[in-house]
């Protein structure tokens, strides 16, 4: 394959109390394929040490300022430019460069998708879809679309559950009404990923019961961290009185292990309730809504937090009344640097956001809205079944500005302001299995040449 490149070199004086001049460059590339074999050089320049004579700052300055597409391309002009891109150094500089953009990821599911995984039927050429919008309060333009899901019809399901995302990656779980143990860690934007080994716990070694998982990252070691907490119900199982199993899988070693620090007794909820968010990633650690059995309580729930750099747990009480049924339906989301919980009202038509204001301050729980059926979008968004409320807004994500994005009745995804009542509607379709939230590019996965696989 022949590669062409033209190199253009700028001066750009950065005019500050010591000016200096900073160097950067410009270059097109024709004929390259992401590929791990590096490309002949065409004639028009045939000195690979031209490249790699350039100092390496210069060359890290300049592929910071590229999209990640540029970056992956420069990979196949040489060797150097491929190792300098690969080093973790560079990966976790260019990941703190990338997180200023405020992007959203909407995981959708095409009608005749949703209906086939709800009836149990095959599905059929219809795929997830995965896209980026800008997050500004403007415009909601689409920044970019993953149409090449790499994993359609390797769900048990037909569909899989969005555990979460951190850091450019997506933690997919193939465990919605079932006891499958595929989880997959994707990077769409460098088009890698890696598939988990078989958890510890299954439905061989502990018999029926529930899991949760949770995703995030342990920013002391450097290290993605996937966690199940697993709820036995076997024989002697007593709801809410015996602590979960709980594993970690690191995406540094590989490996599942299990962890020896006591968790609290309580049970987790059911992957089953899938228009619920049931984990949040916050400050370093992962928060569920568990319940527990106490001599007065039957079934009074809580935020179970895991801290995911000493694997250590601890417990937040949840706002008043936390004893009430209707607990059992909350969702739990970031918040900025906090937490909220969206559970029903007391009333028929009503969902209830409560905050979290000072994250270190359990008392601080605030209700700031309590969303109803009368107040716009007055299309009332999709039930689940039973007993649950028919009448409430769905509540996806917090947008940075703090607006609420909600899915109505007829899956319009519409963006609500909180203080003002103002809503807008984003122009897009949801499901069932729809799916928000923040989202950072990176390369993180470059690096992991022994695990990660490429499509």
């Amino acid at each position: 394959m022949n590669i062409s490149v033209i190199l253009t070199f700028h001066t750009v004086f950065t005019f500050s109390l010591n000016p200096k001049p900073f160097f950067y460059l410009s270059f097109s590339l024709k004929g390259v394929a992401m590929s791990d074999n590096l490309p002949e050089v065409s004639k028009s320049i045939t000195e690979e040490a031209l490249w790699d004579s350039l100092p390496h700052e210069i060359l890290s300055n300049v592929f910071l300022r590229l999209p990640i597409k540029s970056i992956i391309t420069c990979t196949c002009v040489s060797k150097t430019w491929k190792s300098l891109i690969q080093n973790p150094s560079f990966i976790s500089t260019h990941l703190h460069h990338s997180s200023n953009n405020d992007l959203l990821l909407f995981r959708l599911c095409p009608k005749p998708l949703a209906k086939a995984v709800k009836q149990l039927e095959r599905i059929g050429d219809e795929k997830e879809f995965y896209a980026l919008h800008w997050d500004d309060n403007t415009n909601f333009h689409q920044y970019t679309s993953f149409d090449d899901f790499p994993f359609h019809g390797q769900s048990a399901t037909g569909v899989f559950r969005v555990v979460g995302t951190c850091n450019g990656l997506i933690c997919l779980a193939d465990d919605l009404n079932t006891y499958a143990y595929n989880f997959i860690l994707w990077n769409p934007c460098v088009k890698k990923y890696v598939r988990l080994p078989t958890p510890n716990f299954s439905f061989m070694t502990t018999g029926p019961f529930t899991a949760a998982v949770g995703f995030g990252f342990d920013s002391k070691t450097n290290d993605y961290k996937v966690v199940r907490f697993v709820t036995p119900e076997d024989g002697d199982f007593e709801e809410g009185e015996s602590p979960p199993k709980v594993e970690v899988y690191s995406l540094a070693t590989g490996k599942w292990r299990v962890v020896t620090a006591q968790c609290p007794k309580c049970a987790v909820r059911d992957t089953m309730l899938v228009c619920l968010r049931l984990q949040a990633f916050v400050n370093g650690a992962l928060h569920l809504v568990c319940y527990k059995t106490t001599p007065e309580i039957r079934f009074l729930h809580f935020v179970l937090v895991f801290d995911l750099e000493d694997e250590v747990f601890r417990e937040i009480p949840l706002p008043k009344y936390s004893d009430m049924f209707y607990w059992k339906w909350v969702s739990i989301l970031a918040y900025g640097n906090s937490i909220a919980v969206i559970k029903p009202g007391y009333s028929v038509d009503t969902l209830d956001i409560w905050v979290l204001k000072n994250y270190a301050d359990a008392s601080s729980w605030t209700k700031i809205i309590s969303l109803d059926a009368q107040a716009p979008p007055q299309d009332i968004p999709r039930p689940p079944s039973g007993f649950y409320r028919v009448k409430i807004p769905s509540l996806k994500a917090f947008r940075k500005s703090g607006e609420a994005i909600l899915e109505t009745y007829k899956k319009q995804l519409v963006s609500r302001n909180l203080e003002t009542q103002d809503v807008k509607d984003l122009g897009i379709t949801g499901s069932t299995y729809s799916f928000v939230d923040p989202y950072i590019e990176s390369l993180v996965l470059l690096d992991k040449l022994d695990l990660a696989l490429t499509y």
